[in-house]
């Protein structure tokens, strides 16, 4: 299969967060938008098609959603992660995030502590913060030991702890944004924590299908499915987060039908027909592009990890494990963080995630998007490199 994700598509004026709202986020309209996480290459082909064959359709009433779906859904796990879900443990979601929101409120009370790991993805505590849970920060180590690659690991010692207060989990899984996709000792140690501590774990795996090295879905493991809710969407994977479609596995009967009175409660319904139709064309036919894709977006990791390798007086980048999302440590640039966004934006003309939107353990840090055609990037880094 020949797919060409060289290609340059001009994103600007359609309403492209990532392009339209840099004027409002970075004060100029012409730094190289390098932040929200989607990617600038074109959808597969087979999605495109599907979408457009039902656009062709003159009404888009109410939908039901097509078992063919589920079937797509299903195979795609078992080939990939040799994961077998039940199908009635599936759930439909508008997004990983009100996912997270659904859960956080089916299976908590106010007041009640959910541990959160970062610097991580915001929505994470905003899911408990927004609905009057405590929040428990349990920050992971970044290890830096001579001889070997920086990486983060779990605070074993901390989770012990704040297990002790907690009645949930919020875990990312692989890591977004230090790129971290956590090992089966890993898991098990997190699924031994979680038994002798009563832990709900709801796991965010929505980049699970962007890695460079083998993810194991945690519900997988053996005794998880009861205490783990999985959530995950095809928005990442095939580029298509705007359809607004994703989906938990839920296990646990009475987790999930607290979850689904939830999202009855809210009337929130997953049945808008582009995404269902898009859905099922990913999974069933997405495949190939998806393993293009990650060719690409390793090969574009390894160039830009080694580049910046060769200036040390530059930001370095955490190799990542998977997702296309590279984790900048600038802490020797000895630089505050609203200095490091300008002198990224100012100085470079780059548009980054500022560390800190992750958590204060992400101060000193940068996130960049390396889902851009290469030449796109390769000019983003040489423009930092001139900018020191």
């Amino acid at each position: 299969m020949s797919i060409d994700f060289d290609q340059r598509i001009n994103r600007a004026g359609t309403g492209s967060e990532k392009f339209d709202a840099r004027e409002r986020i970075f004060g100029r309209h012409d730094v190289i938008p390098l932040w929200v996480a989607d990617m600038d290459f074109a959808a597969p082909a087979c999605v495109a098609e599907a979408v457009q064959a039902r656009a062709l359709h003159p009404i888009y009433g109410y939908s039901v959603v097509p078992e063919r779906l589920f079937h797509h859904l299903l195979n795609w796990l078992d080939e990939r992660f040799n994961w077998q879900p039940a199908r009635e443990d599936i759930l439909l979601s508008p997004g990983v995030v009100p996912a997270l929101y659904a859960a956080v409120n089916a299976l908590t009370a106010p007041g009640d502590g959910i541990i959160v790991m970062p610097p991580v993805y915001p929505p994470l505590f905003r899911a408990v913060t927004d609905n009057q849970r405590q929040l428990i920060l349990n920050p992971l180590r970044l290890v830096e030991a001579s001889g070997h690659a920086p990486h983060y690991e779990i605070d074993w010692d901390g989770l012990e702890q704040c297990a002790t207060k907690a009645t949930m989990l919020l875990f990312c899984s692989p890591h977004n944004p230090v790129g971290r996709v956590w090992r089966r000792d890993e898991l098990t140690r997190l699924l031994d924590i979680a038994e002798r501590h009563d832990l709900i774990i709801v796991s965010d795996e929505i980049h699970a299908d962007l890695t460079f090295t083998p993810h194991t879905v945690l519900a997988s493991l053996p005794g998880a499915a009861r205490r783990v809710i999985t959530t995950m969407a095809p928005s990442k994977t095939f580029n298509v987060p705007g359809l607004g479609l994703a989906w938990l596995a839920v296990n646990n009967s009475h987790h999930r039908s607290a979850i689904s009175r939830q999202y009855a409660a809210l009337a929130i319904h997953v049945n808008n027909p582009l995404s269902l139709v898009a859905a099922e064309a990913a999974y069933g036919h997405g495949q190939a592009w998806l393993n293009a894709l990650l060719t690409y977006i390793k090969g574009t990791h390894d160039h830009v990890v080694a580049r910046l390798a060769e200036h040390p007086q530059l930001p370095q980048a955490i190799a990542a494990e998977g997702s296309y999302l590279l984790w900048l440590d600038c802490r020797h640039l000895g630089l505050t963080d609203a200095q490091l966004h300008q002198h990224f934006v100012e100085k470079a003309g780059l548009g980054l995630s500022a560390g800190v939107f992750f958590g204060d353990a992400g101060s000193g840090f940068m996130r960049l998007n390396l889902a851009s055609p290469r030449a796109v990037i390769d000019t983003a880094i040489s423009q930092l490199i001139d900018s020191f």
